[in-house]
């Protein structure tokens, strides 16, 4: 059985972490299979959208407190294993939104500590009524700082910062509210739903979509003069696509675009 299941539809790339008796956690086999996948599938052209969810009753609880329990038993305390762990989590964080495909995270029963991470890293997210999200490292002693980073950059800082210090759930109602994930829907309709937005976004022009992401994340944190020239440049360079030509001679013919990308 795989850690990491991948299925295909058409333009659309399900990813399903697939540990459900340690609700999914980031172990360092999961990171793995997820670092290696989604750089296998950055270079896929084939790929247009990818769904990332979890199988069993949660999405994702976090990272492994028994794997990481037991790096405490290195000659330095586990320090240096902490260390790689973190930076390889960071790498796969990084490397969701470096992708150059949308990434949906289909969330539902937890996401927990670097499980809200991911869902914050990701692009878009739905969840399915019910589903509660935390960062709780704060309950057993150890503050979520790398989800933090995450999840300031999806919510106001008030917000992020009292559930990093309290410790406490949202439900998934209140984590549309604060901009932690796009939609909420009946759990019965999860797939069903988050496969429309992702055959939604699939049905666009690749090549739009791909230097629309690249630019979204490389203006984030740019200064408003700064950030128009670039997106500027930006829409320069998406001008110049043949399929973008193509696609406005189409509007103003009111007609489809034959899009060849």
């Amino acid at each position: 059985m795989a850690i990491l299941e991948m299925t295909q539809r058409d333009a659309v790339t399900h990813l399903t972490m697939n540990s459900p008796e340690r609700l999914n956690a980031l172990s360092n086999e999961m990171l793995a299979a997820l670092q290696d996948r989604l750089d296998a599938l950055a270079d896929d052209p084939t790929c247009r959208v990818i769904i990332l969810s979890g199988a069993g009753k949660a999405f994702c609880a976090g990272h492994d407190l028994r794997q990481m329990q037991a790096m405490r038993q290195n000659e330095d305390g586990g320090a240096a294993s902490f260390a790689d762990l973190f930076a390889r989590c960071t790498d796969v964080m990084m490397r969701i939104q470096s992708m150059p495909q949308p990434v949906i995270a289909q969330v539902h029963g937890i996401a927990t500590a670097a499980g809200c991470q991911l869902v914050a890293t990701c692009d878009m997210a739905v969840a399915a009524q019910g589903t509660r999200f935390g960062v709780n490292g704060v309950n057993i002693g150890l503050f979520c700082s790398t989800p933090m980073v995450a999840l300031s950059r999806n919510m106001a800082p008030k917000k992020a910062f009292e559930m990093l210090v309290t410790g406490d759930f949202i439900e998934a109602a209140r984590a549309e509210e604060l901009g932690l994930v796009n939609r909420v829907v009946e759990p019965d309709a999860l797939e069903r739903e988050t496969a429309a937005l992702a055959d939604q976004i699939a049905g666009k022009l690749g090549a739009a979509v791909r230097i629309g992401k690249r630019a979204f994340y490389d203006q984030r944190d740019m200064g408003t003069a700064d950030a128009y020239a670039h997106t500027g440049a930006v829409m320069v360079e998406n001008l110049r696509n043949a399929d973008t030509n193509e696609g406005m001679q189409a509007f103003i013919e009111k007609r489809s675009p034959d899009w060849k990308q």
